[in-house]
Formats: C-alpha cells, structure tokens, sequence
C-alpha cells in the first residue's frame, strides 16, 4: 500500500503580514530513499512508501542524496486547498442557548 504524504517545506504564512501565527507542528519519517525527484523524495517506511515533496532550498546535510541513502526527513504539513462541505452542526447546546430555551 503506497501513502502520498504532499508536503509543503516551510513556515506557514511566512511574510504574510498577519502577525505572529501558531507555528506549525514538525514530523520526521526515517528510512531509505527509494525515488527520488527534483520535486519529491521517496521514502520507504516499513511497508509503505512515503512521498515528500520537495524544492530547490531543502537543506540536504551529511552526505550524498541518492537512491539507497538512509534519510530523516523532516517535515510540516500545509493545506493546500480547503472546501467546506456544509455548516457545522452543534452536538450540545451552549449555556446560553440553554439558558433561554433555543
């Protein structure tokens, strides 16, 4: 079973002006390079092959990058698109809401 994990490298909302934004979570999947792109390194974790995206300024340290090579990659996850399906439905009532009956 393949798993495609698509991975923006980098800070989310980077320069965007909005002040100081949550920083996103960092991960780390380790194993051996079993593809590898100018945009995606592939990773073979136990039985399954992680594919993490990647650009020109990942920082590669230690050694050669190539098929074969044992890497840890860390990583964020960004979204890159978002569709709401439908309003939220509430489970429980709020205090005010129960309050005045609603």
């Amino acid at each position: 079973m393949t798993i495609r994990a698509l991975v923006v490298v980098g800070a989310l909302l980077a320069g965007s002006g909005v002040g100081w934004a949550e920083a996103a979570k960092t991960y780390q999947v380790t194993g051996p390079v079993v593809d590898l792109t100018d945009s995606t390194i592939t990773v073979m974790k136990g039985k399954e092959k992680w594919q993490i995206a990647r650009d020109k300024d990942v920082k590669v340290t230690g050694g050669d990058l190539k098929v074969g090579s044992k890497v840890t990659i860390e990583y964020t996850m960004s979204a890159k698109d978002v569709e709401v399906k439908g309003e939220a439905t509430k489970a429980t009532k709020t205090p005010k809401e129960k309050e005045t009956g609603k």
